[in-house]
């Protein structure tokens, strides 16, 4: 049997996406074929909008619909304190738990030498910038990338380099990690928020 072209090019379209074999892109195609079509022309559109109608805050990195983001222009925030997190996911779930009302900035990744990712490959250099890009009064950095190998090898990463920079913006810095309640190979997105909110109250110094 032929499969037409229109259903095995959107198989195609799945199985790149993450986490999707073959068989799954085969049922999620098969499954939009009973969907109506009104429900797949407003899908379609969200698919299309979600390049069009966001942007990268050209402070922190985040995802978001204006630039610069909500959370930067937000004057109630503490802006002496700047959490750093892998993926913009990350601080979806960081403000859910509700404890933290400081500033971010987002690596989208972590260095991986496997993936050939590297501290270029990130936002890393943007997050020494901001020191002295209006903003001279930073106190502390909270490095909250993922408790796995990739995500402590940035931390100690980034750790270093803040270090390292002699800068009167850095002198007196803390540069701390997120504490307890973060077990070893856990993710940001998937954490509950009690043991989040136990992570950033038990932050130590790095």
């Amino acid at each position: 049997m032929k499969i037409p072209k229109a259903i095995q090019s959107l198989i195609e379209s799945f199985e790149k996406l993450p986490g999707i074999g073959p068989k799954t892109a085969q049922r999620l195609t098969f499954y939009l074929l009973h969907v109506p079509q009104a429900e797949l022309d407003s899908f379609s559109e969200a698919l299309s909008d979600l390049k069009k109608k966001t942007v990268l805050c050209s402070n922190c990195k985040n995802v978001s619909e204006s630039n610069p983001c909500s959370v930067c222009l937000d004057l109630a925030r503490d802006n002496s304190v700047i959490m750093v997190v892998e993926e913009p996911l990350d601080i979806l779930a960081i403000e859910r738990a509700g404890k933290y009302r400081g500033l971010y900035h987002v690596l989208h990744g972590s260095i991986n030498p496997l993936e050939n990712i590297g501290p270029d490959e990130l936002y890393i250099k943007d997050l020494f910038e901001r020191f002295g890009n209006g903003n001279p009064n930073i106190a502390e950095v909270i490095i909250a990338t993922n408790p796995t190998m990739e995500g402590e090898a940035t931390a100690m990463y980034i750790a270093k380099q803040l270090k390292n920079q002699e800068t009167e913006e850095l002198k007196n810095l803390k540069i701390t990690r997120l504490g307890m309640g973060m077990p070893t190979g856990a993710s940001l997105e998937y954490t509950d928020d009690v043991t989040l909110t136990q992570a950033i109250e038990g932050r130590r110094p790095l």
